[in-house]
């Protein structure tokens, strides 16, 4: 593993070289740490918080204030990975001054060094300014989380030839406009190839099948501490709830018997 900085024109070189980019979601230092301390190349500090923290039933509702909180928490614990603060609903969609004084704020006061943005061509000019003014945008095409009301809940995009259509103009135009990556989020596998095989910039997937860049996941998900919903796309890579309640259920009988603390373990 590299100790090289993980920059956005890392992400591009390891296009160009065939390297696969592995991304991962964190919302605090400890976790953060750790993933910084294996290798990850990119960490994004995901809205995705608001359901996996704060247990709300989707991204909507969290606000700039708490990622930023997050993001802060994040970054202060990296040192290699790439960390990439996920731009909220309603933080850039209502004008494009509103874009870059938010988007500032994750590079100013969180410390990560670029933001994430949902939206196909209708967002090219609010993308196109935020480069102009030097914040780094990976776009984010497909489904994108906070239009699940209109979309009527989460559902694999671009299936039909005018949807599939529009991401690849869309992705064309995101990189054209200066994005250093695009998410592709629950698309078609064939899709997510073609676009990726289009485009300079890489692809980065959830549920987009292999042939992507790179992929991401949420590290809750991976580790199976959240059990309200798993998509297809998922792998857990461990159970860690299950670890956690019988550790805990354990410390639990140890009091209630007695057996906790020992002579060793008291002063």
């Amino acid at each position: 593993m590299t100790t090289e900085k993980v920059t956005v024109k890392t992400f591009l070189k390891m296009k160009q070289r065939g390297e696969k980019i592995a991304v991962l979601t964190a919302y605090d230092f400890f976790t953060a740490k750790i993933l910084d301390e294996i290798g990850i190349d990119s960490i994004l500090v995901g809205d995705s918080a608001n359901m996996v923290f704060y247990g709300a039933k989707d991204t909507l509702s969290i606000s700039m204030d708490q990622m930023i909180y997050h993001t802060r928490a994040v970054s202060s614990a990296v040192k290699r990975a790439l960390v990439i603060g996920d731009m909220p609903f309603l933080s850039y969609q209502t004008s494009v001054s509103d874009a870059i004084l938010n988007a500032g704020r994750f590079l100013k006061e969180g410390g990560a060094h670029g933001v994430k943005i949902e939206g196909g061509m209708e967002m090219k000019d609010t993308v196109k300014r935020l480069i102009e003014v030097g914040i780094p945008v990976m776009g984010h095409i497909g489904m994108t989380p906070q239009s699940i009301e209109k979309f009527g809940g989460y559902s694999v995009q671009g299936k039909d030839e005018k949807k599939a259509e529009y991401l690849l103009e869309s992705a064309k135009i995101l990189e054209d406009v200066g994005c250093f990556s695009i998410v592709l989020e629950c698309i078609p596998r064939e899709l997510a190839k073609k676009i990726t095989s289009s485009l300079k910039i890489p692809t980065i997937g959830i549920g987009a099948g292999l042939d992507c860049d790179g992929q991401v996941l949420v590290v809750n998900d991976i580790l199976g501490l959240y059990e309200e919903f798993k998509p297809k796309f998922v792998r857990r890579y461990a159970e860690l709830a299950k670890e956690i309640r019988k550790a805990c259920k354990n410390f639990i009988d140890d009091v209630k018997t007695k057996k906790y603390p020992s002579e060793e373990e008291s002063y």
